[in-house]
This record gives C-alpha cells, sequence and structure tokens, in this order.
C-alpha cells in the first residue's frame, strides 16, 4: 500500500517480504467489516488479499453518477485518477453499523477501484492451508473460501474471503459477451489424448475460463485448488505410467489462479516445475493479481506465461504462444 515518503529501499524490502511469503506458501489477508449480515446482528470479518490494495483512506468526497448501477456509490478523484466506489456492504448484502468510513483502493483485474467498507480491523499473515473452499460451507456467492485466522482447528476466528471477481462483474457489468467464438481464433491444436490442467477457486472464474477453453476447441479438465490439481497431475501421471506413457501424452498445459484456498498458484508452479515428472509440462498463469510486482514473482516460480484476467482473445493468444514454442 502506498505511503507517502517510502523509499525505494523501503518498497523492495516490501517486495522482497512478500516474494518470501509466496515462496512458503502464505499470504496478507486485509480484515475488514462491513456491518451487520442480514437477518443478523453480526458483525461478520470479511478479508481480500492485501495484494489487491492499492492504498487504505479515510471516505473521499464521493459523486453520485446519473443512472449508476445498485451498489455504485459514484466515482472519486484519487490524485488525478477518477475511479469507481463500490458499496460493498450492499454488494454483499450488509448494513454498517457506524457507516462507509473507510476506502479500499483496489487494482484487479486491470482497472482500479474503491471499496467502500465500514472498518479496517487488521493485516494478518496467514498460510494457504488455513483457507478452506467456501463451496463445501453455506457461504454465499460472493465468497470464495473461509479463512482460519488463528491457525488452529476448533475455537478459530473465521474471515470470509470475498470473491471480487464476482463482485465488480455484478456491480459493474459489461455490455458485451465475455467470450465471442468469432473473436477467439483458430482452434487450438492440441496432441491427440492431451488437456489443458485448469485450477481457480472462484465459480464465475472457472465459467468464464470453461467458455474460452470451450470456444477454442480444448479438451480440459477443471479444479477449485492448487491441491486439487496437483492431486489430480499426479493421478494423471499414475495412470499414464500404467499405460506405458508419461504424464506430457495427457496433459498438454497446466492453466492456473494464483489465490487459491489450500494451496495456492505459486505453490503449484514451483511443485510443478521441481518435479521431474512435469517440469516439462507448460504453466500459464492467469490471475486477477496485475502489475509488474506480480509478474516478477511469477517468473520466480518458473511459469512459462502470465495473462491477466479476463480477456478471452488474450489468454488463447497466450496458450497459443506458450504451447508453440
Amino acid at each position: 500500500m502506498d505511503q507517502p515518503g517510502k523509499t525505494v529501499s523501503t518498497a523492495q524490502q516490501e517486495i522482497d517480504e512478500r516474494t518470501n511469503l509466496t515462496s512458503n506458501n502464505k499470504f496478507e489477508l486485509l480484515l475488514f467489516r462491513l456491518g451487520e449480515a442480514q437477518d443478523s446482528n453480526q458483525r461478520e470479518l470479511f478479508g481480500i488479499n492485501v495484494f489487491k490494495v492499492r492504498e487504505i483512506l479515510v471516505m473521499p468526497t464521493v459523486v453520485s453518477i446519473a443512472g449508476s448501477p445498485p451498489h455504485m456509490l459514484g466515482v472519486t478523484n484519487i490524485r488525478g485518477q477518477i475511479i469507481p466506489v463500490i458499496d460493498l456492504a450492499a454488494a454483499v448484502g450488509c448494513k454498517p453499523r457506524n457507516g462507509l468510513q473507510i476506502l479500499l483502493v483496489t487494482e484487479y483485474a486491470r482497472s482500479t477501484q474503491g471499496f467502500a467498507v465500514e472498518e479496517v480491523d487488521e493485516i494478518v499473515r496467514l498460510e494457504w492451508s488455513q483457507v478452506l473452499s467456501a463451496e463445501a460451507s453455506a457461504a454465499g456467492a460472493m465468497v470464495t473460501s473461509i479463512a482460519r485466522l488463528d491457525g488452529n482447528v476448533d475455537n478459530t476466528r473465521l474471515a470470509q474471503v470475498l470473491d471480487v471477481e464476482q463482485i465488480l462483474r455484478s456491480v459493474l457489468p459489461v455490455g458485451e459477451p465475455d467470450v465471442n467464438p468469432a473473436t477467439i481464433g483458430p482452434a487450438l491444436s492440441l496432441p491427440p489424448g492431451t488437456v489443458v490442467l485448469a485450477a481457480d477457486d472462484s465459480a464465475f472464474a472457472r465459467t468464464l475460463i470453461e467458455g474460452g477453453l470451450t470456444a477454442m476447441h480444448a479438451p480440459f479438465i477443471m479444479t477449485k485448488t492448487g491441491k486439487e490439481a496437483w492431486e489430480m497431475l499426479e493421478s494423471i501421471s499414475d495412470k499414464a505410467i500404467a499405460e506405458g506413457k508419461t504424464v506430457r501424452d495427457k496433459v498438454a498445459l497446466v492453466l492456473t489462479d494464483l489465490e487459491m484456498p489450500e494451496m495456492d498458484g505459486f505453490t503449484l508452479t514451483r511443485k510443478i516445475k521441481k518435479d521431474e515428472r512435469f517440469k516439462m509440462i507448460p504453466v500459464v498463469i492467469h490471475s486477477s493479481l496485475s502489475g509488474s510486482t506480480n509478474e516478477d514473482h511469477v517468473k520466480s516460480v518458473g511459469a512459462d506465461a502470465y495473462v491477466a484476467k479476463f480477456v478471452a482473445e488474450d489468454l488463447a493468444a497466450t496458450i497459443r504462444k506458450v504451447l508453440s514454442r
């Protein structure tokens, strides 16, 4: 997060620290409150990855825009940049007790936006193993995973990790289809019998990815976490060996998100590239965590390419480029 007067050495130190976190399947979660949940007087904790957050500000002046979508408060001027401001509490069905006092300025999916929240709680450092998929719980569509904040199985504080991709698309819908077969290019030519193995914890993102791969005529297997993708890769390898083949005869490419419960995309990529069975499989990281710092992290773990979410044509072009090497 930007701070006035930050030195180059301090900024580099922060980058190095976060690089070390990704090397150990860890990350930092910004915790905040949105008020009372619907039909409840509980003020639950929510979180997003610190990597997404550019700044935390006291709520600035917001200018209402005529005809703006529901849950969009308007726009604000952050040092000359006009950004949309989203009422995050309303988007997830909460009612602030003390008003929306804080603005989280985030860089996400090739765009900058502000999320208005009631208050910021703290930043916690977690292992991805402390984060569990929300699809196995009763969490709503806006939540992608549940974080155990204290690291203990019993009596731990919990935080709901928001599916920002889903929220952004719900509040700021696009007018054109996400996948247009007419512009995505020719069918992908994969070696016979091979598939793309994909991993993403967001149900919304998986829908977009599946649509893109289908439009490319690319057979695929979709998984929800890095751990699930790794276990699938090992299973495919065992079956290939039993048939007298290698895993490269079965998997043409791995496409992975970065933020995922249990095992993140950095760890998945690093494990693939360090394993003799899998290291020749191309890995493309497909993430909403944009910016040069994250791209540097991608290179450090040995990924073959990085593509920001979600432009189907860019994803198709990146996959073709990697497979043509």
